[in-house]
């Protein structure tokens, strides 16, 4: 098999994919409020220009409905983090195979440097890989 050059191999599922090109960048605080245009909800869930999108390669920690005091503690610091890999600056966001999850948010893989924001994640603890269910984050 020959190399490709700027394609990244072995991504969320195993397949090689071309990363999108970074042309996005806003600010984005934590969501606040009810009025979201642009801001994070949580470890994989944004806003961009009033439209949700969902980080399709992984599943974060749950901070509105917890299993365990450990699995909010973990989903407040994933959000903190995802708000930390959104701001310095342009990213970008491919679809994947649906274009849309069962609650109308938009599933986009996200992109800077042609590196995965949601593989970093994983890499740091604050993630799993998406695997079509939710793992446990409870002992």
């Amino acid at each position: 098999m020959l190399p490709l050059a700027g394609v990244v191999i072995g991504g969320a599922y195993g397949w090689a994919t071309v990363p999108p090109e970074d042309t996005i960048s806003a600010t984005f605080p934590i969501c606040t409020s009810s009025v979201r245009t642009t801001c994070v909800v949580d470890g994989d869930t944004f806003w961009l220009e009033g439209i949700k999108y969902r980080i399709s390669d992984i599943d974060t920690p749950e901070i509105s409905e917890p299993r365990c005091p450990e699995e909010k503690a973990l989903g407040e610091q994933a959000t903190i983090r995802l708000q930390t890999l959104l701001n310095p600056g342009a990213f970008g966001l491919k679809a994947g195979m649906r274009d849309e999850d069962k609650y109308g948010r938009k599933l986009r893989d996200v992109y800077r440097n042609g590196q995965s924001l949601g593989a970093q994640l994983v890499d740091e603890g604050l993630a799993h890989r998406w695997v079509g269910f939710k793992q446990s984050w409870c002992g």
